[in-house]
C-alpha cells in the first residue's frame, strides 16, 4: 500500500504541474489511454487504488482539486490494467464543473449518482 500512496503522491505532483503550467495539452498526453499498462505494476484491486490516493491526497500539503485527484486515480487504474475513463461534468444554475472517475459504468472516487447531478462534458 506504501508504494501505490507514493505513487499516487507523484502523480499528483505531475498533475498540479502540469495544471499550473502547460494546461490540457500535457494532461491530455498523460491521459492518453493508447499507452499500454506498465507491466512491472502488480494488479491492485481497484478499491485499493482509490484508498491510496485518497490516502495521498490527506498527505499533500493543500486541498486536491477533483480534477487533479481523478487524473491521479485515472493513471494509477489504467497502470493496473484496468479501462477507468475520466469525466468532466458541469451544471448550469449554480455553475459548477466537477471530474470523476468511472470503471466499467461504476463512479470510483464520489457518489453513485454524481452523473444525475452533472451533464457530462468529456469522457476520456
Amino acid at each position: 500500500m506504501t508504494r501505490l500512496v507514493i505513487e499516487a503522491l507523484i502523480l499528483l505532483i505531475r498533475t498540479e504541474w502540469c495544471l499550473q503550467h502547460s494546461r490540457d495539452r500535457a494532461l491530455q498526453e498523460i491521459l492518453d489511454p493508447t499507452h499500454s499498462p506498465d507491466a512491472s505494476v502488480s494488479r491492485h484491486a481497484p478499491e485499493r487504488i482509490c484508498d491510496a490516493v485518497n490516502i495521498a491526497c490527506t498527505l499533500w500539503f493543500k486541498a486536491v482539486l477533483c480534477l487533479q485527484r481523478s487524473v491521479a486515480l485515472v493513471i494509477l487504474l489504467r497502470r493496473n490494467s484496468y479501462p477507468a475513463e475520466l469525466v468532466i461534468g458541469a451544471q448550469t444554475l449554480p455553475f459548477r464543473s466537477h471530474a470523476w472517475v468511472e470503471l466499467h459504468g461504476q463512479v470510483m472516487n464520489d457518489r453513485a449518482y454524481v452523473g444525475d447531478l452533472y451533464h457530462e462534458l468529456e469522457r476520456c
